[in-house]
């Protein structure tokens, strides 16, 4: 045979097919999920600052709603994810969605998305000014755990993907740190709380004095007349003690427990740093994986795609049901 019909080569697919694989590459849906998500943002931010309406007649606006089936469509993405990818069992799906970090971040915006939702807008909360600031601050916080989803997108770039897993491992750090200052930071509190204002009884200006201004003292707020607004009479017998025990804190918290901290820090950093390529390609790995299951469609019109497989996946339920009874009919005949 002659070599040109050897090594023949395959037909080229057609213009449909390469169309439909160019928009099931996992990094089309990765490009097309950051280029929505950022819109999302941009419409949220527009929502929470110039359009967001106390109560009737003027909310919610249009572009309220708008936000509000854009995040069900998120919804809907998620208990995709943990319920309906993958053979295995229910509870099975479910352990293995929770294991990835970014989902509890997931969860955590969209819950708060949904109490907002419930006690904001649903119910006649919103014609009341006081729910209306309450719906209005759970507003606020949802924006943040929405805002800081997108360091997840970062972990494809080989320099900051790293730095990523560097920073998640350490706030760890910071949670044991936070534990030996919330130890001197309370004993502190309360031991210059109890000498300086023996007889004052407000609980809020106790609280803030208590465990606001001996926090802001590591960072050199020092002059007590400069934190508390109108304090009342202090016990002046008792300030050279109050000097002697602010002497010892600062002298805990920003040399012993700041240098422990920093050298934690450099731990952390240079363990993860001396592996940051392997770290990077297992991170990015899984990045791969996880847009490679997603449907094409980002948010909002991805609940096309979930109308699409829902319907397909129905359909071939019903022919395999249709050919079951058919051939069972054929073979009794």
């Amino acid at each position: 045979k002659d070599h040109s019909e050897i090594t023949k080569e395959k037909p080229r697919p057609t213009w449909l097919r390469r169309w439909k694989q160019f928009w099931s590459a996992p990094v089309t849906a990765f490009l097309g999920n950051v280029v929505m998500y950022f819109t999302f943002l941009f419409l949220f931010s527009y929502v929470l600052l110039m359009d967001f309406k106390p109560a009737p007649p003027h909310g919610p606006s249009n572009s309220e709603i708008i936000l509000y089936f854009w995040v069900f469509t998120m919804v809907c993405e998620e208990i995709r994810q943990g319920f309906f990818v993958g053979s295995m069992p229910v509870a099975q799906k479910v352990k293995q969605y929770l294991q990835d970090s970014w989902n509890h971040v997931d969860i955590t915006a969209l819950m708060l998305f949904i109490i907002f939702l419930s006690n904001h807008n649903v119910s006649p909360c919103r014609m009341f000014e006081g729910s209306y600031e309450a719906g209005r601050t759970i507003f606020c916080f949802d924006f943040m755990v929405f805002t800081l989803r997108l360091i997840h997108i970062f972990a494809v770039n080989k320099q900051l993907g790293p730095k990523i897993i560097i920073v998640r491992k350490m706030m760890k750090d910071v949670f044991f740190f936070l534990f030996f200052l919330g130890v001197w930071l309370i004993a502190y509190g309360v031991a210059t709380e109890g000498l300086l204002h023996p007889s004052d009884m407000r609980l809020m200006w106790i609280l803030r004095r208590v465990f606001y201004r001996p926090y802001l003292q590591i960072f050199g707020q020092i002059p007590l007349d400069e934190i508390d607004e109108a304090p009342p009479c202090t016990n002046t017998y008792a300030n050279w003690l109050v000097i002697l025990l602010l002497v010892v804190f600062l002298l805990v918290a920003n040399i012993l427990l700041l240098n422990l901290l920093i050298a934690m820090f450099s731990y952390t950093f240079s363990k993860v740093q001396g592996n940051s390529d392997i770290y990077w390609k297992f991170q990015r790995y899984n990045l791969i994986v996880e847009y490679h299951n997603r449907p094409a469609l980002a948010p909002p019109f991805i609940i096309i795609s979930h109308i699409h497989t829902f319907i397909k996946r129905k359909i071939r339920k019903v022919e395999t049901l249709l050919f079951r009874h058919i051939f069972t009919k054929l073979v009794v005949v």
